[in-house]
């Protein structure tokens, strides 16, 4: 699959107007009514318009970063990419044959899109309001968000979930819902068509489960990292150690160099957060935290003056 980015040409920072500024000037450049029977220019055009479809959609942007372009592909169809997308603002002001028409060549099967149904597309009504619009499917029904609290755990490694949910004035839905192995505090699973149906014959809408992830009681989500503290005692900060430490992997071993400070890093690499649609993972790091006694003993007081005489 292609990077969604790279394909319109923008960072994955770049805001919404960006996006939209950019596929503006690469879909007049690759207008199938400028570019008379080049199949390649069509082919450009239909890859830089899924791309908009996405990147313009917060919740679809989202969901495409979150998970990666594999996972994302897994979760949308191509209808659910193009769903309520609005091509006609961007070109309104443009002297072009109507988007409606080229759009519904090639999602009739003309140009390479099989089958129609891509509801709820706003493609504008081209030159003069004359060239004919692309007339969408009735409106889908409302979407649907269902929290699910997940543990430290269950998101590290994914899991599956029974849940059972009821809408207004409907029967009672039990469904099984998989956790990818990575996902994030607020991350959304979509499981199409099991939200509330639409009041005018229309596909019903998609159920959203919005995940909870419940803190643990030692480690610390850093992005993909992992991040866990380790107190150490001043001698052990001055001469350092090799200490075991549990991770979510087990227990390892991590040597802790000398001359530590507080705040330190230690890297234990690739034991952090599986990270979706790809084979890697984040990292675990060890974060050194040197204690400093406030009441010592008599001998601890010795020693540390027996240092203070030999400028330590």
């Amino acid at each position: 699959m292609a990077d969604y980015y790279k394909t319109l040409g923008v960072e994955k920072t770049a805001s919404t107007d960006e996006i939209k500024k950019s596929y503006r000037k690469l879909a007049l450049k690759f207008h199938p009514d400028r570019n008379k029977g080049n199949k390649e220019a069509e082919e450009k055009f239909k890859e830089i318009s899924e791309a908009y479809a996405v990147l313009a959609d917060d919740e679809k942007r989202k969901q495409y970063d979150s998970f990666g372009d594999s996972s994302f592909h897994q979760r949308y169809s191509q209808e659910d990419i193009f769903r309520n997308t609005d091509f006609g603002t961007v070109f309104q002001e443009f002297d072009l044959g109507g988007f409606g028409d080229i759009f519904g060549r090639m999602f009739s099967g003309g140009g390479g899109f099989s089958g129609g149904g891509f509801e709820g597309i706003n493609f504008g009504a081209g030159r003069q309001g004359g060239r004919g619009g692309f007339r969408g499917a009735a409106a889908k029904g409302q979407d649907v968000e269902y929290p699910v609290q997940i543990s430290f755990d269950e998101a590290f490694r994914g899991s599956e979930r029974q849940i059972a949910f009821q809408l207004a004035g409907a029967a009672a839905r039990n469904l099984k819902v998989r956790v990818p192995a990575g996902v994030k505090d607020g991350g959304r699973l979509r499981v199409a068509g099991m939200g509330a149906p639409s009041p005018l014959g229309g596909p019903a809408g998609d159920l959203f489960v919005v995940l909870q992830v419940a803190p643990h009681p030692q480690f610390m989500r850093v992005g993909e990292d992992i991040e866990i503290k380790m107190p150490l005692k001043i001698s052990e900060a001055v001469l350092g150690t090799s200490r075991e430490v549990e991770t979510l992997d087990g227990v390892k071993k991590v040597k802790i160099p000398s001359g530590v400070k507080t705040g330190t890093k230690v890297r234990l690499k690739g034991l952090g957060f599986p990270i979706p649609g790809k084979s890697s993972r984040g990292d675990f790091y060890v974060v050194v935290d040197v204690t400093i006694p406030h009441n010592l003993t008599q001998a601890q007081k010795k020693a540390v003056e027996a240092l203070q005489s030999v400028d330590l």
